[in-house]
């Protein structure tokens, strides 16, 4: 364990820095059940060889080229059916970050929270909580950001770092702080009540946001239709043939 001052508040105030683990997710939730980590605390790992995605997909990165981070949060002021809001947040404060990398890039948030430059994912999160009662009571946040990484693994459908789309090489311990920076920020926001601006705000920056694209439902048919915001729980907005209808998680996924 390490301790580092830097300009945030709380996040990042403790860190674990590893050389190698399963999945830092998965690091944050033996550490809470075995101690009392203060909010804000960081597992970050140089490479992690079993880290998840969404939907129980894998994560796969070289060691050392990119962001591998989980961050526990103590969000119990938030009632449970407010936690897209916190999703929201978090997929802001990623993408501020990302966006202060590299100003010009096409940058979205792909619903629920990944991040893409035009068509290809930069970066992914992985949100777990932990409630009690009608509240949250602690939260795992785990980021997944390619910084330097140049070769990925050609199973891959569509990866994409910010060293491939800038053709510079970034100092990741130097970047950490920064991003703890944006996402304290919004965190703040949302311990505010801000939860109309952040929903404003996340739905601005969705992936084909308004535009016509073909989707594919989870009976296998395929629909021409746009995305127009989201939900205060969550579920994606669709208009399709003037009919707008809400989808879940697993519900709908993107053709490209």
């Amino acid at each position: 364990m390490i301790n580092q001052p830097n300009n945030t508040v709380f996040i990042g105030k403790v860190a674990f820095h590893l050389s190698s683990v399963d999945s830092t997710n998965k690091y944050a939730q033996e550490l809470i059940s075995k101690t009392n980590p203060i909010e804000g605390t960081v597992i970050r790992a140089e490479e992690q060889f079993g880290g998840r995605g969404q939907f129980g997909s894998e994560w796969k990165t070289k060691p050392g080229e990119n962001i591998t981070i989980s961050i526990i949060l103590c969000p119990k002021f938030l009632l449970v059916k407010h936690q897209f809001y916190l999703s929201a947040a978090i997929a802001l404060g990623v993408y501020d970050f990302i966006n202060e990398l590299y100003p010009s890039a096409a940058l979205s948030i792909k619903w629920p929270n990944d991040m893409y430059i035009g068509d290809k994912k930069v970066a992914g999160l992985l949100i777990e909580n932990i409630l009690r009662g009608i509240y949250l009571d602690k939260t795992i946040v785990g980021i997944g950001i390619n910084i330097n990484q140049a070769v990925f693994d050609p199973n891959l459908p569509n990866p994409t770092s910010l060293y491939l789309e800038t053709q510079k090489k970034f100092e990741i311990n130097d970047l950490l702080f920064q991003l703890y920076a944006h996402l304290e920020r919004q965190y703040f926001r949302l311990k505010k009540g801000s939860f109309y601006e952040i929903l404003k705000d996340y739905q601005k920056c969705l992936f084909r946001i308004n535009l016509l694209k073909k989707y594919k439902l989870s009976d296998g048919s395929l629909i021409n239709a746009q995305i127009i915001g989201v939900e205060e729980n969550g579920r994606l907005l669709v208009k399709h043939e003037e009919i707008i209808r809400s989808f879940d998680l697993k519900e709908i996924s993107v053709i490209f």
